[in-house]
């Protein structure tokens, strides 16, 4: 697919802000994209129909694109209906949540699949996964892509400080499609490593495009020292 060699081998972007922020707006989050495309980003991940929306207009690199409804549980594009949404902003990849868990509207992921590509059947799905078992029902359920972004969130796996590695080499393991590394890679080394470990793209958010956390990093080493 043209899309995934787009991708393939690359560094895709997550562009988010967080409710409250100062940068949670869309023509902030559609700036930073475009930034991040200018430094080499392939890819864009972000959230909100708006921001999303706002981005396409700013950016031609494939867009992975998600909403969270709440905070806990199932909330990354947890609903068929939130499927049809972000899809509708023009964006190349669904992100849904890829866990074993149940879903809001009471749907199977391959239901919620299967309902998405009767719609948009050009619209790819990378299903965010909490672990490798995930991964392999998450496969089993369509996805076109399978991503360890929930590892260490959904109880599932203990949260690691660095990326999980184990549960990336248990995902890329399964040999069953193009594994996107994500969660908690807050250095080049860590992405490069992600590589070697077998992943086909690297995702990268926290470390590039939210200065909150950039800055706390720094202004406690400098209190430490």
């Amino acid at each position: 697919m043209k899309v995934l060699e787009q991708l393939h081998g690359g560094l895709i972007v997550s562009c988010q802000a967080y409710p409250g922020e100062p940068m949670l707006d869309p023509r902030t989050m559609a700036q930073v994209a475009a930034s991040v495309v200018r430094g080499g980003a392939v890819g864009i991940r972000a959230k909100g129909l708006d921001d999303l929306r706002a981005i396409r207009e700013a950016v031609s690199v494939p867009i992975i694109g998600l909403v969270k409804v709440g905070s806990d549980g199932v909330f990354i594009t947890p609903t068929l209906d939130d499927c049809l949404a972000v899809a509708d902003t023009g964006v190349e990849i669904v992100a849904l949540d890829g866990t074993r868990r149940r879903r809001p509207d009471g749907l199977t992921l391959a239901q919620t699949i299967d309902g998405l590509r009767q719609a948009y059947p050009d619209v790819l799905v990378m299903a965010d996964c909490g672990s490798p078992a995930d991964a392999a029902a998450a496969a089993d359920a369509g996805a076109d892509i399978l991503g360890t972004t929930l590892a260490g969130y959904t109880g599932e796996r203990p949260k690691t400080e660095d990326p999980d590695w184990e549960c990336v080499e248990g995902v890329v393991a399964l040999g069953r499609g193009p594994v996107f590394a994500e969660g908690r890679i807050h250095t080049p080394e860590q992405a490069a490593e992600a590589m070697r470990r077998g992943a086909t793209a690297v995702v990268v958010g926290t470390a590039i495009t939210h200065p909150a956390s950039i800055t706390r990093w720094f202004a406690d080493a400098v209190a430490r020292d």
